[in-house]
């Protein structure tokens, strides 16, 4: 293509017609009625897209009913690529979405939103959020995406859509397949200092980490791919001392190529990470790249928050694998709860991802707020 007619955007790139066919898979009633999902029993697996060929998910949209309090921590979405036999995304539904906890919170990104108004309410209790998501999903050969209810309740109501398209032509080399993957500690491991003063401010926090050893593990990936974001929630129940309840103090620091310290990237905060400053002074915000969809105590910073951070225009590259981690509080000196899911497109194979915990396991510590 002459340059010239190169698009800047994907907007300016409308106008450019493609060789490609567009599809949907849907919990449609095809009876021609109007019960347009789909009920997931109690343990029960649906597959709800298993689509041959070559193409790309474009658009995902997908709402739910349930009767358990943390059904959004406790279904799992998977998706396998060009069959594969282990999932190269699996997250629990609410995480994969943007919001830990298993809550429901209404925000707006770039790639991923929630839909959701808390005091709307149905015949059977809260309405759960709509969820897109618009990270293109590449498939060669065969795209399979599945949902586990791993809940305690049944489904009785799964609503979803999956828009794609298919090509002819087979894709380029040099297009990866997207991951996430979803990671919990629950508390972290905290490394107890020597207190140094009475009501220390944040340059006064004891501790040094030249290593990153013990921090908060995001992702670990091998193979060659870029890093493109990450949904963190904390619970911070370890607040280093009552003077200074911050969990906020820790660094970034992602590791490419199996690089030793430092870092190729080291960041100054966990706020600065995710495109804020001196704490979380705006309170809940969503932007296209960064945003806090969950804060319960913007004072004292006790509870439970979600942020995300969007590698769009800045993709973290690697060519042999990357280690994406975060403190937990400075140098690892607070022992809080931590989830995340980190996204990434890679050439596959894949690692084998860590093993996932129990649906208890990764429950959240109290009743969500959209109950």
């Amino acid at each position: 293509m002459n340059r010239l007619w190169m698009p800047s955007s994907p907007l300016g790139g409308l106008p450019i017609l493609k060789d490609a066919v567009s599809k949907r898979e849907s919990s449609y009633d095809k009876t021609g009625g109007n019960r347009d999902y789909w009920v997931l029993e109690k343990g029960e697996t649906a597959t709800v897209m298993d689509v041959e060929g070559c193409g790309c998910i474009k658009h995902i949209w997908l709402t739910a009913m349930c009767g358990d309090k943390y059904f959004l921590r406790k279904i799992l979405l998977e998706m396998y690529w060009d069959g594969e036999k282990t999932p190269s995304v699996c997250v629990p539904l609410g995480d994969f979405f943007g919001v830990g906890h298993g809550y429901c919170k209404h925000y707006t990104s770039l790639p991923m939103n929630m839909v959701f108004a808390k005091d709307r309410r149905g015949p059977k209790g809260t309405v759960c959020a709509a969820m897109n998501c618009y990270f293109p999903m590449p498939f060669g050969k065969k795209a399979v995406i599945k949902i586990k209810n791993e809940s305690d309740a049944c489904v009785e109501n799964l609503f979803f859509m999956i828009d794609y398209e298919m090509y002819q032509e087979e894709l380029p080399d040099y297009y990866g397949r997207f991951h996430a993957q979803f990671r919990h500690e629950n508390p972290c491991r905290k490394i107890e200092y020597p207190k140094s003063v009475e009501k220390p401010s944040a340059g006064d926090l004891p501790g040094f980490n030249l290593d990153g050893k013990e921090n908060y593990v995001i992702l670990d990936a091998k193979g060659k791919g870029h890093y493109v974001g990450c949904v963190l929630s904390i619970d911070n129940i370890d607040a280093t001392n009552q003077e200074y309840t911050w969990p906020g103090e820790g660094d970034d620091m992602i590791f490419i190529d199996g690089e030793i310290w430092p870092p190729s990237l080291h960041g100054t905060g966990t706020e600065d990470y995710f495109g804020a400053a001196w704490g979380y002074p705006s309170d809940e915000y969503a932007g296209p790249y960064h945003g806090i969809t969950l804060l319960n105590d913007r004072y004292e910073y006790y509870g439970k928050s979600t942020a995300y951070r969007w590698h769009i225009e800045d993709p973290v590259h690697f060519q042999k694998s990357i280690l994406v981690t975060i403190e937990h509080g400075h140098a690892n000196g607070q022992g809080n709860e931590y989830s995340s899911v980190g996204y990434w497109y890679q050439q596959e194979p894949h690692a084998q991802f860590p093993p996932m915990e129990s649906a208890k396991e990764r429950c959240a510590r109290s009743i969500p707020l959209n109950i």
